[in-house]
């Protein structure tokens, strides 16, 4: 049975991003210019702790035994990691003024709210875009 956690992927102040996971003790942390950086860093460091345990013939934690991530994004790095979502036509989806979209994109304050907003829009689009049918 795997164990499930979440690995939270934020932008920083310096306009890199971070993952880290906040609900289990090993430290496991990953960084980069982009999320696809990050996360290639996050899974790196994931085999490099495994590893460690097995190179000092340690027993690997239960926690860290079949672990799958559940990766969950602040606003600005969803942006970034989907990045062929267009803002200005996806905040008229959300009903969020397009500047403001953009500023969440930048990494600025956002309220539960907003997000609550954004999140029902992204389901609502992916319910849609599961019910495609292409033709030939």
């Amino acid at each position: 049975m795997s164990m499930k956690t979440i690995a939270l992927i934020e932008k920083g102040e310096d306009g890199t991003f971070g993952i880290f996971t906040p609900d289990i003790q090993s430290c496991i942390i990953g960084d980069g210019s982009t999320v696809a950086e990050a996360k290639a860093d996050f899974e790196n460091s994931v085999r490099e702790v495994k590893e460690a345990y097995l190179e000092n013939n340690d027993k690997l934690p239960m926690e860290l035994q079949n672990i799958t991530f559940e990766y969950k994004y602040d606003i600005a790095s969803f942006f970034n990691y989907f990045d062929w979502i267009n803002i200005s036509k996806f905040s008229k989806r959300a009903k969020i003024n397009g500047s403001l979209m953009h500023h969440y994109k930048g990494g600025e304050y956002i309220s539960e709210r907003q997000v609550a907003k954004i999140e029902k829009a992204l389901h609502d689009l992916g319910r849609e875009i599961v019910e495609i049918k292409l033709t030939v």
